[in-house]
């Protein structure tokens, strides 16, 4: 089934890696490898990969060791009929973080503050799925696979602005949570909460208060700590724009 002209898989994949918090993790038992599956936070590399934090004392983590080839399903978690939302099905394979520890950490701690409790006992690690593609399904001509390339964001020459992300997460949480506030009721349409940044990368930026989340996007790649700077007040002065307008009519 191909998709429809107005529709693009690409995007919609990709705000569905940033804003999951859940999803149902497939992997194949030792042994005899018959399917498991299992319910399992995640957060969100930089380029949009799964970031997980799994136990070796659980079946899932020890079949991935066994085997690192994994489906990870992830939906939007619509009101009345799930079936009516979209949803991905992506694969690849779960590997353990080895050089990239620390920014794994930050992210999903970013994204699971709870999870502070438990990440420093011995049996947890984190693991990152390395995609090799995903089915999306979003609706009646709306069904379509994509190739890694297509939903994950390209990192090449942002070295800069990923450097840079831990600083400017505190910073816009510290003295910013009004701009935050604004680009989340005037430019998302969502309602006002505590939103707070937990992250961001050269195609945007992420939010959340408790678990709910949204993905605010740039109308430009940015790749270093000064565009993302201008990015975020040029954002901020079209959502004040939008403020006074309403304010007016």
């Amino acid at each position: 089934m191909q998709p429809t002209a107005d529709f693009d898989p690409g995007k919609l994949a990709k705000s569905l890696l940033r804003r999951s918090r859940q999803g149902a993790l497939a992997t194949l038992m030792t042994g005899n490898g018959d399917p498991y599956c299992s319910l399992v936070n995640l957060a969100s590399h930089p380029d949009g990969s799964p970031i997980l934090l799994i136990s070796r004392l659980a079946v899932h983590t020890r079949n991935v060791l066994a085997d690192s080839r994994v489906s990870l399903m992830l939906d939007e978690r619509v009101a009345g009929d799930p079936l009516e939302g979209a949803r991905i099905m992506l694969s690849g394979r779960a590997e353990e973080a080895d050089s990239d520890k620390d920014l794994l950490r930050r992210r999903y701690l970013s994204a699971h503050p709870s999870a502070e409790g438990f990440v420093s006992f011995k049996d947890f690690s984190f693991f990152r799925i390395r995609p090799t593609g995903t089915h999306l399904v979003a609706g009646f001509g709306r069904i379509v696979d994509l190739r890694p390339d297509q939903f994950l964001t390209d990192l090449a020459g942002a070295e800069d602005l990923l450097a840079a992300e831990e600083g400017a997460v505190e910073h816009m949480n510290a003295d910013h949570r009004d701009a935050m506030n604004l680009y989340a009721t005037k430019l998302l349409g969502a309602a006002e909460a505590d939103w707070r940044c937990t992250g961001c990368d050269p195609e945007g930026l992420d939010m959340q208060d408790g678990q709910t989340t949204l993905r605010l996007d740039f109308p430009e790649r940015v790749t270093d700590g000064t565009a993302l700077r201008k990015m975020l007040v040029r954002l901020a002065g079209e959502a004040r724009k939008k403020m006074d307008q309403g304010a007016t009519t």
